[in-house]
């Protein structure tokens, strides 16, 4: 796995042409891929509970980072990174909630668990730079 520092540099280095080239967003995706193939393992009647709710708020983790590399200013895209890491720690709850309620193992949801640790640090590392090493 990449760390957030190496992603970092490779901001630095490369080009960003479209958030689609930022790793951040590509492993946001990834843990979009993880996250709908958990949530078919949820009993029927979460349909439209808590597995909408945890595939939409795993949706807008990738989006608003998408949304926030578009924008115009540093601080707007940094902002966009904050939400997008407020429903990431939704997502991560909400799996927390699944594995309580039993509808997977613990360890089912290890892979989605770490990834969401990965990107969290990246969104800091990327946010951090946007704004300046002494700005959170």
């Amino acid at each position: 796995m990449q760390s957030a520092e190496s992603a970092e540099l490779r901001v630095q280095s490369a080009e960003i042409k479209s958030y689609r080239d930022l790793i951040v967003w590509q492993k946001a995706m990834d843990l979009v891929d993880a996250v709908y193939a958990l949530s078919r393992t949820f009993p029927r009647y979460e349909d439209h509970r808590l597995s909408g709710q945890v595939t939409r708020a795993v949706v807008s983790v990738a989006a608003n980072i998408a949304e926030g590399q578009a924008r115009s200013t540093r601080k707007d895209f940094a902002n966009f990174l904050m939400m997008a890491k407020g429903s990431l720690n939704e997502t991560e709850t909400l799996l927390l909630v699944a594995v309580r309620q039993q509808y997977f193992r613990d360890g089912d949801a290890s892979p989605a668990l770490a990834l969401i640790d990965e990107i969290s640090r990246m969104l800091t590392t990327l946010r951090r730079r946007l704004l300046g090493r002494n700005q959170e």
